[in-house]
């Protein structure tokens, strides 16, 4: 399945993991904040960090001056976390200030997203509040003062309502408000939760009776398909492990067709399928790209995971 990206989210996805002067991919050591958010055992993570120029006097008053992350995922993930480190950086914001970005700003600085990528937008929102609540502790700022939940137990605490990616009933009530969240497919577009076997959906103290009580069931009811669907016996990328060999190719080679080469060409280069064994993808890059020193990062962080993305999660791709 191919997504919609805009022309914004291609470009700047293409630009990161080229390592193109202005992009923030990377680490920055000793940083004054540090934000995670995510698993990888759930497909997304990202690990957000910043630096400040700190005020002589009032930590309040501190201005990001930088800010990196690394991530693991998608096209969405990645151009979700370049807009996040580009909107602090060109606001000047405070730390404090940061908090104000959120997950819908993402979206309008990257022209939208398809609905099913919204979670990488809020996974970056997360990231930034964890990276803020580490800056306020070293730097002796009380955000319960200031009125700031740092959502610390959430996780801890809360009773786990999607055990596929492991969720927690506190934090879904927190998003459900937070985003105005009405149906189980905004919920699941937004969390992830509900995304793979579905039992969470209608199960008792599942996602209809946490959007029932918050919302109210008549409000619920009228916006859900009335027809509960059956749970999935199966994660969203084991349907693809019954696929044959010759169709497992094909969406390989269209993909590569149409989401990869597109993005190297524009920067004058290409790439060759060498070979294709089970699930590994032998792959030449050409042009402009052959011998460039980003060579293993663009084939691991955009055809790689592209290929992830739009055929099967347990793919790799080869240099050769």
């Amino acid at each position: 399945m191919g997504w919609n990206y805009t022309e914004k989210t291609q470009q700047l996805f293409m630009n990161a993991v080229q390592g193109k002067e202005g992009t923030h991919m990377g680490e920055i050591e000793n940083p004054d904040g540090l934000g995670e958010y995510g698993s990888i055992v759930c497909g997304d993570a990202l690990r957000f960090t910043f630096r400040v120029k700190r005020h002589p006097e009032d930590p309040r008053k501190d201005v990001i001056t930088e800010a990196r992350y690394l991530t693991f995922g998608c096209t969405s993930a990645i151009a979700s976390s370049e807009a996040l480190c580009s909107l602090v950086e060109e606001r000047g914001c405070t730390p404090l200030d940061a908090l104000n970005i959120t997950n819908q700003d993402l979206v309008d600085y990257l022209g939208g997203l398809p609905s099913q990528k919204i979670h990488c937008s809020v996974m970056g929102a997360e990231a930034l509040e964890a990276a803020v609540f580490n800056w306020a502790s070293k730097r002796g700022v009380s955000t319960s003062e200031l009125g700031i939940d740092p959502h610390t137990d959430e996780e801890k605490k809360g009773r786990v309502v999607c055990h596929c990616f492991s969720i927690t009933e506190p934090y879904l009530r927190r998003k459900i408000r937070e985003l105005n969240l009405k149906t189980i497919a905004d919920v699941t577009n937004a969390t992830k939760a509900g995304g793979a076997c579905m039992s969470c959906h209608y199960q008792p103290g599942g996602l209809k009776d946490l959007l029932d009580e918050i919302w109210g069931e008549e409000e619920t009811h009228f916006k859900e398909s009335p027809t509960p669907p059956e749970p999935a016996e199966t994660t969203e990328a084991e349907p693809q492990e019954g696929m044959s060999f010759y169709k497992f190719c094909k969406q390989v080679e269209t993909t590569v067709d149409n989401d990869v080469r597109p993005l190297l060409q524009k920067d004058g280069g290409d790439i060759e399928i060498v070979d294709i064994k089970d699930k590994l993808v032998y792959c030449r890059l050409k042009g402009a790209c052959e011998g460039c020193a980003g060579a293993g990062t663009t084939l691991k962080m955009m055809v790689e995971s592209k290929l992830k993305e739009q055929v099967t999660e347990d793919l790799r791709v080869i240099a050769v």
